[in-house]
């Protein structure tokens, strides 16, 4: 852990995006590096930024820029020197980051499931079902399952979300346990279980980004670094490099561990959730093959409907 010099020159600046659930995961981060390293709040400054994938809401991200629309302006600030670090969503980051940029930590992982919200579960759904989504991954999964229903395009925050299915917009929607828990509504909803009902790779896992060339602020972060967290969605972000997905590809992943060793399982779906593909690996934390070998694998078994959404079959 790096000694800091007391008090500090300046506070450092921490980026973030303005909605309330990125606001309460810069307020954990902050948590965390001031528990760390003896500081007061004082000495990490929050510094908010409305990022264009909140400003635009009415269209599905895959049309409208992708992942990148959480990232860009916080990447531009973090390049500029106007922050010395960011926090983000690890599942909304894209999979290929400028070099300039390092996920410097990787916070505690929490609740990976999915919640169902307007029914106690996929199969209690009603016949002809209306589903809020927007995630590739979702719409596939339930489709699969349920191919009477109906995906309705959700987009906004958790509490847009719900107020949209108050209003009759749907009959249920999708959202992330750990975001429900990170704003105290932990007991909205009805949990579905991961090994039936596949997460987002990164989701629930908290990253913050620095300049890379910045050895200092690396160091400093490397103190809340949780190691088993970042085995894990490094080893999912591996696996979507090596299978070439985007926006529009739908897939699925859930890590555990056996032993010192990862085992992954993840499945891939047709947009219309009609085909599927699942597979398993096993390999020590940190070995990239063990992703890749498990995305030749999927790949090589899939049907035109699911590999021509992904680069790496090509």
């Amino acid at each position: 852990m790096p000694d800091l010099p007391r008090p500090l020159r300046r506070p450092l600046r921490l980026g973030t995006r303005r909605s309330p659930l990125a606001l309460a995961q810069a307020e954990e981060a902050r948590a965390r590096l001031t528990a760390a390293h003896g500081l007061n709040d004082g000495e990490i400054v929050l510094v908010p930024v409305t990022a264009s994938g909140d400003k635009v809401q009415d269209r599905p991200l895959a049309e409208i820029g992708g992942k990148a629309l959480w990232t860009k302006e916080l990447d531009v600030w973090l390049l500029a020197g106007d922050i010395d670090f960011a926090v983000h969503s690890l599942k909304d980051v894209e999979t290929i980051r400028p070099a300039e940029i390092a996920i410097a930590a990787i916070l505690p992982r929490e609740d990976v499931r999915d919640v169902l919200v307007g029914a106690e579960s996929i199969r209690a759904l009603p016949q002809g079902a209306r589903i809020g989504t927007s995630a590739p991954r979702r719409a596939a999964q339930l489709l699969h399952q349920r191919p009477d229903c109906t995906v309705v395009s959700f987009r906004g925050n958790v509490a847009t979300r719900l107020a949209r299915l108050a209003a009759d917009e749907a009959d249920a929607t999708l959202l992330a346990a750990a975001g429900l828990s990170r704003l105290g509504e932990s007991g909205v909803g009805h949990p579905l279980a991961a090994d039936e009902w596949l997460p987002a790779p990164g989701q629930a896992a908290i990253a913050i980004e620095c300049r890379a060339s910045d050895a200092g602020t690396a160091a400093l972060l490397a103190a809340i670094d949780h190691a088993p967290s970042r085995a894990e969605v490094m080893a999912e972000r591996a696996l979507l490099a090596a299978l070439g997905g985007n926006c529009h590809s739908a897939i699925a992943v859930l890590s555990r561990w056996e032993g010192d060793d990862l085992v992954l399982r993840a499945a891939l779906f047709s947009p219309d959730g009609a085909e599927r593909i699942e597979g398993t690996a096993r390999f020590a934390p940190g070995d990239a093959q063990g992703p890749a070998r498990l995305a030749a694998d999927l790949l090589a078994r899939a049907a035109p409907a699911i590999a021509d959404h992904f680069a790496g079959a090509r």
